[in-house]
């Protein structure tokens, strides 16, 4: 009970009327679209054009490799090295091998630093062709001129908005026709068309690609999903050399191999607070894959007056984070996503709607609406939400595809 003015602090938990994504959340919490409904959970993020854009950057560490056949003597101060981009004078550098600290004096080109050895207490030591250096830091003497600036050069990821639709409409004999079980007519009708907009969206979040043009003569846009996006090399900062965290496994997959896939994803800190969690949606094919190298991998022993038996996997710890196992039933639709995984940090993704255009519902003919029904005699609606897809840290997130079977190792 409360006194005074009612006002929405009143509201009880889930009485107030939710988003879309929310609702699909719990309508159906183990439905066809759990990634998008997820997203009403996260930040809200709003599009103020049909192209949104955001900048991502990935921090920078210093290093070094020797490029000198024969190496360098304890007494050499000038090196010649594979790349002088991320250098300046005063940082302090120790090998990897010898332990011997360093400090930058000069960068002289792109491939040439001059140096001052013995800078600590391991002593100048011989040093290898290829040879690695780490910095450790840098140091300044007392009064000293103001160093050169180092920036991170931010790599811009852009997206387009999708416009999504769906209809529900009945003819106005059909709405007043009882039925023998289940909701009445308009109800299932609304209810089917609610999850074709959830499942339609939940594709283009996964497998959507990047486009632009013209449809009917109209403008027309398609937005890059989750897979085209970790897929892509241009969205990874140059330590990556190319390489993306995108997995094709092979006839067999073993816990050491299926390590070495999802280990990337935690070079990246996106979140303080669990900087080291991740989704994992999955096929069926791929959910008894990832079971199968668990149980070939342990120990598994059944014991008189068992009533019931079996291992059924939902987390997935490795030595540096875990992933939270999710079967998608989208995945399951064809033979070729059912063996696909996908890691996903949801500290960088989000959806990015375009002002206002969250799921809107228009309706003809309910309850005295009328909305353009050109006088057909019969109820409906449509479904509109145009909306993009952020990821924020592409390398933090990871696809593998074509899990087959399982193998102990």
């Amino acid at each position: 009970m409360s006194t005074g003015v009612f006002n929405t602090t009143n509201f009880t938990n889930n009485l107030a009327k939710k988003s879309f994504a929310s609702m699909i959340t719990r309508l159906m919490p183990n439905g066809q679209a759990p990634l998008f409904a997820l997203t009403s959970y996260l930040k809200t993020e709003t599009a103020v054009n049909t192209t949104h854009g955001f900048f991502t950057k990935t921090m920078v560490f210093p290093e070094f490799t020797i490029n000198k056949d024969g190496g360098y003597l304890t007494t050499s101060t000038g090196f010649a090295i594979d790349a002088t981009d991320k250098l300046l004078p005063g940082m302090i550098l120790v090998n990897d091998r010898s332990g011997e600290n360093i400090i930058i004096n000069s960068v002289n080109s792109t491939t040439s630093i001059s140096v001052t050895r013995d800078v600590g207490t391991t002593g100048p030591k011989a040093i290898n062709d290829n040879d690695v250096f780490y910095q450790v830091g840098n140091a300044f003497e007392e009064g000293s001129q103001r160093p050169d600036a180092n920036n991170i050069i931010p790599v811009e990821v852009n997206n387009l908005t999708q416009i999504f639709r769906n209809t529900w409409a009945i003819t106005g004999t059909a709405e007043q026709v009882e039925v023998i079980a289940g909701n009445k007519t308009e109800a299932e009708n609304r209810q089917d068309c609610a999850g074709f907009h959830a499942a339609d969206i939940e594709k283009a979040l996964f497998f959507g690609q990047k486009s632009s043009g013209t449809r009917n003569g109209k403008p027309f846009r398609t937005m890059d999903g989750l897979l085209n996006i970790v897929e892509n090399p241009a969205y990874y900062p140059a330590s990556y050399g190319g390489s993306v965290n995108s997995f094709t496994a092979g006839a067999t997959t073993n816990w050491t191999q299926l390590l070495a896939m999802l280990d990337n994803v935690f070079d990246q800190a996106t979140d303080p607070k669990s900087s080291n969690e991740r989704l994992l949606f999955v096929g069926g094919a791929a959910k008894l894959v990832l079971n199968e190298i668990g149980r070939l991998n342990g120990t598994y022993q059944l014991m008189d007056g068992q009533t019931n038996f079996g291992l059924r996997f939902d987390t997935l710890k490795t030595p540096r984070g875990t992933f939270r196992i999710i079967e998608h039933p989208l995945f399951n639709s064809n033979a070729s996503w059912a063996k696909l995984a996908v890691g996903v940090d949801l500290a960088t993704f989000n959806l990015a709607y375009l002002g206002n255009r969250k799921t809107q519902s228009k309706e003809y003919n309910t309850q005295g609406k009328v909305a353009s029904d050109y006088g057909v005699d019969a109820i409906g609606g449509t479904l509109t939400t145009e909306c993009t897809c952020t990821v924020k840290n592409p390398p933090a997130n990871v696809v593998i595809r074509n899990l087959t079977a399982a193998a102990q190792g």
